[in-house]
């Protein structure tokens, strides 16, 4: 049997059950067990498919950033103009719930793969497709606005990597629950940015 054959709704399951785990205790502190417990299946089983927890961390990641860009591009199809977009999309990711949005346990995958892509090539690259995605969706946004005046002429590429970056940064600050640094300071910090170089009023709430 090879680890291909293992069903979609097998899949979603652990990887749902791996999200919810990582997230709450760190990879670290994560036993294949835990999985498995909350999934009905044997720790041995998850490894067959999986390989090892690292792998497990890249799959439960990218399980989780699909399931956020399905979510979002679902809401943002009826979102009419660029500024609204983005700043919707701001909103979604800097949220300190879940329900399709970029929440704490989320954040938590990140940390830990952050740690780990320092050591592992091949968690390293699964990072490197994670991250540049992000940027492109906000990127693709800001070329519409561009495009149709609606914010200024800038490179929308430039803006994007410092806009995730910001993200990532205040991210780490409200994981680790700095008091100076809460979800919703983080939103005010993310849209005074794109306020600032993209134009006032730029992500200016619709109404």
């Amino acid at each position: 049997m090879s680890r291909r054959t293992i069903s979609a709704a097998r899949r979603t399951q652990i990887l749902e059950a791996a999200v919810d785990v990582i997230g709450a205790r760190g990879l670290a502190d994560t036993r294949i067990s835990d999985i498995a417990e909350r999934t009905g299946t044997s720790a041995g089983l998850i490894v067959y498919y999986f390989g090892s927890k690292d792998r497990l961390l890249a799959e439960a990641l990218t399980f989780s950033e699909e399931r956020f860009y399905t979510a979002t591009a679902e809401e943002l199809k009826d979102i009419p103009t660029a500024p609204a977009q983005l700043r919707r999309l701001i909103e979604l990711s800097c949220a300190a719930n879940g329900d399709g949005r970029r929440g704490i346990d989320e954040w938590l995958l990140w940390i830990d793969m952050w740690s780990r892509a320092l050591r592992d090539p091949d968690v390293a690259g699964d990072r490197a497709a994670l991250d540049r995605r992000w940027r492109e969706t906000i990127a693709d946004i800001v070329r519409r606005g561009v495009a149709a005046g609606e914010f200024r002429d800038v490179d929308a590429d430039e803006f994007a990597l410092r806009l995730a970056s910001l993200v990532d940064g205040l991210a780490i600050q409200v994981v680790l629950a700095d008091p100076d640094v809460t979800a919703e300071r983080m939103l005010a910090v993310c849209l005074g940015m794109a306020e600032s170089e993209l134009g006032a009023g730029a992500v200016a709430a619709e109404g």
